[in-house]
């Protein structure tokens, strides 16, 4: 499966945010270990980018957003697709603008614990146990994506 994590899933990994972690992990290592491919908003490493420097630091955090990196990739943004975004009838921008995001690179669901503000979206929308749930089982061949 290809998925966007959105920037909560991520943070909840990243900074080990209980009770949310054990799932936003599991999803995390499956992208990881290629069970899934995961995908991020061009605004998500900004965000974590921002959060994460003021009780981190700006070195940890410059490695965490390298590391993160090397297991997401990141879906396209442009003019056309922010106008999308805004036309969508979603409360949060910025949760318009990653559903938007990854709607324009096909992706099969986008992963949030707060589905809720996501209705609207262009795309299937899942909570972490929802998607690990959905990918292969341990000892199944990694996905193709």
């Amino acid at each position: 499966m290809r998925l966007l994590l959105d920037t909560d899933v991520v943070l909840d990994f990243l900074l080990a945010r209980a009770p949310f972690e054990q799932d936003a992990h599991a999803l995390w290592m499956a992208c990881a270990q290629g069970h899934a491919t995961g995908y991020i908003s061009p605004i998500t490493p900004v965000n974590v980018f921002y959060i994460v420097r003021k009780s981190k630091g700006v070195t940890f955090t410059r490695q965490l957003i390298a590391d993160m990196l090397g297991v997401v990739k990141i879906c396209p943004l442009d003019q056309a697709m922010i106008e999308a975004a805004y036309a969508l009838p979603m409360t949060d921008f910025e949760d318009a603008v990653q559903a938007v995001s990854a709607a324009a690179a096909r992706l099969d669901a986008l992963v949030t614990r707060n589905t809720g503000d996501y209705g609207g979206a262009p795309l299937p929308v899942l909570t972490p146990a929802e998607a690990l749930a959905r990918l292969p089982a341990a000892g199944q061949p990694p996905a193709t994506s």
